[in-house]
């Protein structure tokens, strides 16, 4: 799991919700299931459990480039804090 907080010089944004970042995930990442934790309770702190069957056979890193690349650059502005969980179907059997 990597866990990734960054903050823009005190810039602050409206945070996305839950949904806003499930639905990124899943239109980019098409039959993903998506689980969106907040870890604070905060709207601002949340875990993502991704599993997709177009994980297979990418290494941890390349998944989660995936999954990043599916935010379309929230992360760090309206995304302050996301801590992800990626695998594949055969992972959870």
């Amino acid at each position: 799991m990597i866990f990734l907080s960054l903050a823009l010089n005190g810039f602050k944004t409206m945070p996305m919700t839950a949904d806003n970042i499930s639905a990124l995930i899943t239109a980019a990442l098409p039959g993903a299931q998506v689980e969106i934790h907040d870890l604070a309770g905060d709207g601002d702190h949340y875990k993502a459990v991704i599993t997709c069957a177009a994980f297979t056979g990418k290494s941890r890193v390349q998944q989660h480039q995936m999954v990043y690349a599916a935010l379309q650059g929230n992360m760090g502005g309206a995304l302050h804090a996301l801590a992800l969980e990626t695998r594949t179907p055969e992972q959870i059997k």
